[in-house]
């Protein structure tokens, strides 16, 4: 009997371009869930480079790992330097729902 062996599927592989990077934030945002987000930015920071992420926000590698994984508490300072330093933006728009009745 042949053996099967499996990996554990990573986000940070499959993000090839910016337009992936900023689709896959895009996603996560939606969901309005602190933690997801931080986890995205964290996938697209590693498919990026954590290093050179680090360099240009001016925090910690290892701090960086820690703040932008599903268990982390980033600040929002934080936050908002690595969508920096990733080249993305963040955009505000109505998100009302109206009804059809």
């Amino acid at each position: 009997m042949k053996k099967e062996i499996t990996t554990l599927w990573d986000a940070a592989e499959h993000l090839e371009n910016e337009e992936d990077m900023a689709a896959y934030l895009e996603v996560a945002l939606e969901e309005n869930d602190p933690s997801l987000i931080a986890a995205a930015l964290g996938d697209i920071a590693r498919a990026k480079g954590m290093s050179k992420i680090a360099s240009e926000t001016g925090l910690g590698r290892e701090s960086l790992y820690k703040a932008l994984s599903p268990e982390g508490n980033p600040e929002f300072s934080t936050i908002l330097k690595v969508i920096t330093a990733l080249g993305l933006h963040l955009h505000a728009v109505s998100g009302r729902i109206k009804s059809t009745v």
